[in-house]
């Protein structure tokens, strides 16, 4: 999906960043549109934040990758401002970005990318967590790992996100023995 992006331009700059942050680290959409630059530790290559929806503290890696789009966006794509906040409008007013907004860039990236949803399923940046959530499990990383990454206070908030593991139900299956055809009586039918 981030192939999608045209990061020639301030607003693919700044798109460009958010979804990794989504989907590199799991940052639920208010917490990405509430980053601040001091919850940026770059000497230490970590991102520390109270979070939003929970009140706990989340201090995550600072991926290169990650790193290196937001700082890309802030040298060359950020408008200038005094406020706090890493992303902003890219038109005035230069304001704080809100989660529809940052609900519509995800959505926009996606039907680029030709990613298709159903009108129940989770979509928008809350698929990246999802996804996230799912290819972490895949590489088996442990499920209290998994928890922290997605900032949730126990491992059952997390099961919601991991309800189906295709891959790893079929490493539970059990083959199911033949049964004697006698089983059933003669000629498959059962005796009366």
């Amino acid at each position: 999906m981030q192939d999608a992006v045209d990061r020639s331009s301030p607003k693919g700059k700044r798109d460009y960043a958010i979804l990794l942050l989504a989907a590199r680290l799991g940052l639920r959409t208010s917490d990405v549109c509430g980053l601040k630059f001091r919850e940026i530790d770059w000497e230490h290559n970590r991102i520390s934040i109270i979070q939003e929806k929970t009140g706990e503290p989340l201090d995550l890696p600072l991926l290169p990758e990650v790193g290196e789009a937001v700082i890309d966006y802030i040298k060359y794509g950020r408008p200038v401002s005094v406020l706090p906040y890493i992303f902003l409008n890219v038109n005035s007013p230069y304001d704080r970005l809100n989660r529809s907004t940052l609900h519509s860039i995800v959505c926009q990236y996606m039907r680029r990318a030709g990613i298709t949803f159903e009108k129940e399923r989770h979509h928008g940046p809350h698929a990246l967590r999802h996804s996230l959530a799912a290819l972490l499990l895949e590489k088996k990383t442990p499920l209290p790992v998994i928890s922290e990454v997605l900032g949730h206070r126990n491992t059952e908030s997390t099961r919601y996100y991991l309800r189906i593991d295709i891959n790893s139900m079929k490493q539970c299956m059990l083959d199911v023995p033949s049964v004697d055809p006698h089983f059933y009586g003669k000629g498959g039918e059962a005796d009366v």
